[in-house]
C-alpha cells in the first residue's frame, strides 16, 4: 500500500529510470558542456530529463524502494542512485546565469525600441482619412482653385482668399464712388473683378479718370462695360493699357463707345491690337464726337490699320491727339496717314515714334502736313530710320509751319547734312520752342550750323544734342554763341565726347550766360580736370544755373574737392541739384561735398540736393 501510494504521487505516467552506461554518461556530459546546458546523464526511454525533474523522480523512487523493504538497509544500488542524485543537484548553474544576463537586457532593449518606434510612428505619420465627397468632385462641381498656376488650394484656404479678394474689390468700388481720379492699375483682378467694379461706374457722378491698366483683362472683361459706358457721362479718361484684350476686345469696346458722350481720352497701349482692332476704332471715330485723345502705342498696327485710321481722320473733327508710337506703319502707312491729314482740321499732336517710315515715308508725311489745315503743335518722328534726305523734307515743313511748338527727330541718322537743313529752317521758324536732335550722328560741322541758327533765334528754350559725337570743336562753337545769344534754358549734351577740353569752353560760357538753368554733361570723360574747370565757373555769380548733371564722367575725389570749394565760396550759388552718380568718388570726396552742402544751408538756408 505504501509503495503504491508513493509512486502515484510522483506522476501518473510511469517513467522508468535506468542508469546510463559509462559511455552514454560521458556523451551526455560532453553534450551539456558544449551546449552550455546542464542536462543529467539519465534517460527515460531515450528522452533526456532536466535536473530538477530527475531529482524529484529519484527522491520518489528512493522513498518507494525504502517503503518496499520496510525500512531495511538500503541496497547498494539505492545508495548509488542517491549519491548520483546529490551530485546532480550540486551541478553548477553558471551557464544559466550567463544566458539570463544576456537575454534579459536584449529583451528589454527590443521592447523599449518597439514602444518608441510605435510612439514616433503615431506622432509623425498622419492617419489616413476617409476620402471626402469634395475630393471626388470635379472642378466644375465646386472645387476651389488657387490663383497661382498649377496649384490647387484647400477648400478652407480658398474660401479665405475669396473673402479677402471680395473685401479688396469692395474697397476699390468705394474709391470709384469717392474720388475724382482713381488708379487701379496692376491689381490683377481680371475679368471677374472688372465685372464687379463696372457696376460702380454705372451712373457714377464722381470718378472722371480711371485706370484699369495691367489687370489681366481680356475680351470677356470688355463685356462688363456693356450698359455702363453708355449711361456714364462723368468719366473722361479710361486707361486699359497693358491688358491682352486683342482685336475682338477692342471691337466690343468700340461698339459701346459709339454712343458715349463722356470719355475724352482712351488709352489702349500694349493691348495686342492689330489691323482689325484699328479698323473698329476708325469706325467708332467716324461717329464719336467726344473723344479728344487716343493712345495706341506699342501695338501691331500695320499699313492696313494706318489706312483705316487715316480715313477716320477725314471725317472726325474732334480728335486732337493721336499716339501711334511703336507700331509697324512703314512707308506705306505714312503715305496713307498723310492723305488723312490733308483733310483733317482738328489734330494738334501727332506721335509717330518708331514706325520705320524711312526717307520715303517721312517725305510723304511732311507733304501731307504741309497741306494740313489744322494747327499741329507737336510732331514726334523720332527713331524712324530716315537720313539727310528725310531731314530735307522735315526742314521744308519747319519753314512753312506757323503752329509747331515741339519737334522730335531723335535717334535717326540725319548727320551733318541733315542738321544743316534743319538749322537753316530754324533761322526762319519763330514758333518751335523745343527741339530734340539727339542721336543723329551729328559732328562739329552740324553743331556749328545749329549754333549759327541760334544767333537769330530767341524762341528755342530746350535743345537736346546728346549722343552726337561733336567733340570739343562742336561744343566750342556752341559755347561761343551761347555766351551772349539765344534763349536756351535746358541744354543736354550727354555722351558727346567733349572731354576736359570741352569742359573748359562750357565753363567759360557759364560765366556770361544768363539763361541756362539745366545743363546735362553726362558721360563726356570730364575727369578731375573738367570738373575743376566747371568748379571755377561756379565760383562766379550765376543767377540762372540750378541743375548740373555730371554723372558717368570718371570724376575722382580731387574733382569733388574742387566743386565743394566752389560751392562754399559762392554765397549766392543758385544750384539746387548736383548729380555726381556713377563716378569714382570715395568717402572722402563724398564727405567734402556733404560738408559744402551743409555750409551753404547754414549760410544762406538754400538746400542743394547732391546725388552720389
Amino acid at each position: 500500500m505504501g509503495s503504491a501510494s508513493a509512486i502515484s504521487l510522483c506522476s501518473h505516467p510511469k517513467i522508468l529510470l535506468r542508469p546510463l552506461t559509462n559511455k552514454q554518461r560521458l556523451q551526455s556530459q560532453c553534450q551539456s558542456q558544449g551546449s552550455g546546458s546542464a542536462w543529467l546523464g539519465y534517460r527515460t526511454q531515450g528522452v533526456f530529463l532536466s535536473p530538477i525533474l530527475l531529482r524529484r523522480r529519484r527522491c520518489l523512487a528512493v522513498k518507494a524502494a525504502s517503503a518496499a523493504e520496510g525500512g531495511s538497509r538500503r541496497p547498494a544500488s539505492a545508495r548509488r542512485v542517491y549519491r548520483e542524485s546529490q551530485s546532480a543537484s550540486s551541478l553548477p548553474v553558471a551557464p544559466v546565469k550567463q544566458l539570463a544576463s544576456f537575454v534579459v537586457p536584449a529583451a528589454s532593449f527590443f521592447a523599449v525600441t518597439f514602444v518608441l518606434w510605435k510612439l514616433v510612428e503615431k506622432i509623425l505619420v498622419p492617419k489616413r482619412q476617409r476620402t471626402s465627397s469634395v475630393e471626388n468632385k470635379t472642378p466644375a462641381e465646386g472645387m476651389k482653385w488657387s490663383f497661382a498656376a498649377g496649384s490647387n488650394l484647400l477648400t478652407g484656404f480658398g474660401a479665405k482668399i475669396e473673402r479677402e479678394s471680395k473685401l479688396k474689390l469692395n474697397d476699390f468700388a468705394k474709391e470709384l464712388r469717392s474720388f475724382r481720379s482713381v488708379d487701379l492699375s496692376g491689381r490683377n483682378f481680371g475679368d471677374q473683378g472688372l465685372f464687379f467694379l463696372a457696376e460702380s461706374l454705372g451712373y457714377n457722378q464722381t470718378a472722371e479718370e480711371v485706370s484699369f491698366a495691367a489687370n489681366g483683362i481680356t475680351l470677356t472683361g470688355m463685356k462688363a462695360f456693356d450698359g455702363v459706358l453708355q449711361s456714364n457721362i462723368m468719366l473722361k479718361t479710361l486707361n486699359l493699357s497693358g491688358n491682352p484684350i486683342g482685336d475682338e476686345g477692342v471691337k466690343c469696346l468700340c461698339n459701346m463707345l459709339v454712343n458715349n458722350n463722356g470719355i475724352q481720352k482712351l488709352q489702349l497701349n500694349s493691348t495686342d491690337l492689330g489691323d482689325e482692332g484699328a479698323k473698329a476704332i476708325a469706325e467708332m471715330l467716324k461717329n464719336n464726337s467726344s473723344l479728344r485723345a487716343l493712345e495706341l502705342n506699342n501695338n501691331m498696327i500695320d499699313y492696313s490699320g494706318f489706312t483705316s485710321l487715316a480715313g477716320a481722320l477725314v471725317e472726325n473733327n474732334t480728335i486732337r491727339n493721336i499716339h501711334l508710337n511703336g507700331n509697324y506703319g512703314g512707308a506705306l502707312g505714312a503715305n496713307a496717314l498723310a492723305k488723312g491729314l490733308e483733310g483733317n482740321k482738328s489734330l494738334r499732336e501727332l506721335h509717330l515714334h518708331g514706325n520705320s517710315f524711312g526717307d520715303e515715308g517721312v517725305a510723304a508725311l511732311m507733304s501731307g502736313l504741309s497741306l494740313h489745315k489744322g494747327k499741329l503743335t507737336l510732331l514726334d518722328i523720332g527713331n524712324n530710320s530716315f537720313s539727310a534726305k528725310g531731314a530735307f523734307h522735315v526742314g521744308g515743313y519747319v519753314k512753312k509751319t506757323k503752329s509747331l511748338l515741339w519737334l522730335n527727330v531723335y535717334m535717326n541718322d540725319i548727320g551733318d547734312e541733315g542738321a544743316e537743313n534743319i538749322a537753316d529752317a530754324l533761322k526762319q521758324n519763330r514758333t518751335i520752342t523745343t527741339i530734340d536732335l539727339g542721336g543723329n550722328n551729328i559732328h562739329a560741322k552740324g553743331v556749328t550750323a545749329i549754333a549759327e541758327a541760334l544767333k537769330d533765334n530767341s524762341v528755342i528754350t530746350f535743345l537736346e544734342l546728346g549722343y552726337n559725337p561733336m567733340g570739343p570743336d562742336g561744343v566750342k562753337a556752341l559755347s561761343e554763341v551761347l555766351k551772349f545769344h539765344g534763349n536756351i534754358e535746358t541744354l543736354k549734351l550727354g555722351w558727346c565726347q567733349i572731354g576736359a577740353k570741352g569742359a573748359e569752353f562750357i565753363a567759360d560760357m557759364l560765366k556770361y550766360n544768363t539763361t541756362i538753368r539745366v545743363l546735362d554733361l553726362r558721360a563726356n570723360g570730364l575727369r578731375n580736370e573738367g570738373a575743376s574747370c566747371l568748379a571755377r565757373s561756379l565760383k562766379v555769380v550765376n543767377e540762372a544755373l540750378s541743375s548740373l548733371d555730371l554723372g558717368f564722367n570718371e570724376i575722382r575725389d580731387d574733382g569733388a574737392f574742387a566743386i565743394a570749394q566752389a560751392l562754399k565760396a559762392n554765397e549766392d550759388v543758385t544750384v539746387t541739384s548736383l548729380n555726381l552718380a556713377s563716378n569714382f568718388l570715395t568717402k572722402f570726396g563724398q564727405s567734402a561735398l556733404t560738408d559744402a552742402r551743409d555750409h551753404v544751408y547754414e549760410m544762406s538756408e538754400k538746400e542743394i540736393n547732391i546725388f552720389f
